[in-house]
């Protein structure tokens, strides 16, 4: 009979090597495993190698995010809620800065190829919301002004999770977010006010949301874990 799976095994692992990236520890077979109880073998068993591992790292962030964002209270204003989500995935970022720098590198198929489309569709049913609402002009492509909202949040949490800039910094997310949805065709005041509110959340993490990262070096692309040779 074959052995059942521990799924808590599986996350140790992932855990770990997020842990190890994060530190700057080189992430090998033996060095993976070493002082968690479980031998060499786990990650053929749980992942088929090293480069399994790395993929479900990638799949574990995406995973987490979308639990993020289902966890944003939609309200009646379409244009809080986009700027909530924005909030939302800059969250998630400080929260598991390892698997934020992961998530992006595609040198690494993910498990479940939508999960990425997942994320962004939420930004674009939103953006549609507010559309109906009469808050953005008819011509507006929701799924090109969804991609710039992510831009926005993108490069504010690379930016923060991965050290150069404060956390203050986040700050200006909402004004940029209210330039580009007035430019989209909302009224100037009551675009403020929506962006203000929705984007509070990201000035606001508990500190359990809040990893820091490592100061030692300038923050780098981490190194993909190396295919193992021998046991």
């Amino acid at each position: 009979m074959a052995r059942t799976k521990d799924p808590a095994i599986r996350s140790l692992l992932i855990e770990r090597a997020a842990m190890m990236l994060r530190t700057r520890e080189p992430v090998t077979l033996r060095s993976l495993v070493a002082g968690t109880g479980v031998s060499t073998m786990a990650v053929y068993t749980y992942f088929g190698g090293m480069d399994g591992l790395w993929t479900a790292m990638r799949q574990e962030g995406f995973k987490r995010l979308a639990a993020r964002l289902d966890a944003v209270s939609m309200s009646t204003d379409p244009v809080r809620d986009l700027a909530a989500l924005g909030a939302a995935y800059v969250t998630n970022a400080l929260a598991a800065p390892d698997l934020y720098r992961i998530m992006f590198d595609a040198g690494f198929e993910l498990e479940d190829a939508k999960a990425a489309d997942e994320t962004l569709h939420c930004l674009v049913h939103a953006v549609e919301r507010a559309k109906t609402a009469g808050r953005f002009h008819e011509a507006i492509d929701p799924l090109t002004l969804a991609t710039q909202s992510w831009v926005i949040g993108h490069g504010l949490a690379s930016l923060v999770a991965t050290g150069p800039l404060p956390h203050q910094v986040l700050a200006q997310g909402a004004p940029m977010l209210t330039a580009l949805f007035t430019s989209a065709g909302d009224a100037a005041d009551s675009c403020r006010r929506s962006v203000e509110q929705g984007w509070q959340t990201a000035l606001t993490p508990t500190t359990a949301d809040i990893q820091p990262p490592n100061q030692e070096e300038p923050p780098t692309s981490p190194t993909r874990p190396p295919a193992p040779k021998t046991l």
